[in-house]
């Protein structure tokens, strides 16, 4: 029973920071582009992709002699 008296304070005061974490995300627009992430993940970014330096193979480790 004692120990019960140091959990639910524990407990509510835990409960009250992810609510004022969850508030907060809501008010600096985490969650305002849902879509954005879900259709950039399907678009071509050959453009973006790096090629590794010459005489390297894919792994970019240079060939064995």
């Amino acid at each position: 029973m004692n120990t019960l008296a140091y959990l639910i304070p524990v407990a509510l005061f835990l409960g009250g920071l992810g609510l004022v974490g969850f508030l907060w995300a809501l008010r600096s627009g985490q969650y305002d582009d849902l879509d954005g992430a879900a259709e950039r993940i399907l678009g071509d970014d050959a453009d973006d992709a790096i090629d590794p330096p010459p005489g390297h193979g894919a792994s970019g480790k240079k060939p064995a002699p």
